[in-house]
């Protein structure tokens, strides 16, 4: 099993900049992969970064340029550093981590970007 406990999010003006974290604990050396999606009312969730456990990153088309995914082994932290916000970023985040043998996912956090 695999525990992902996501913080950060919050109301921020667009063109500022929040730092989302999540926190992973169990069998952490089974991930393969960790990454970040985001879900706003009446649409699916989508993928915004990711990172593999060799460290190859992956963005959204939307964020590239914007948002930075990292991480911290000794903390058992991934981040998502979000800059030059814009109210389409208003979405529920959360943090996934995929195994070999399925996909786990966080609570979600909020983030709200005021035009």
């Amino acid at each position: 099993q695999v525990q992902l406990v996501e913080s950060g999010g919050g109301l921020v003006q667009a063109g500022g900049s929040l730092r989302l974290s999540c926190e992973v604990s169990g069998s952490i050396s089974s991930i393969t992969v960790m990454g970040w999606y985001h879900q706003a009312p009446g649409k699916q969730r989508e993928l915004v970064a990711s990172i593999t456990h060799g460290g190859f990153t992956n963005y959204a088309d939307s964020v590239r340029g914007r948002f930075t995914i990292s991480r911290e082994a000794a903390k058992n932290t991934v981040y998502l550093q979000m800059n030059s916000l814009k109210p389409d970023d208003t979405a529920v985040y959360y943090c996934n981590a995929t195994t070999v043998w399925r996909t786990f996912w966080g609570q979600g956090t909020q983030v709200t970007v005021s035009s």
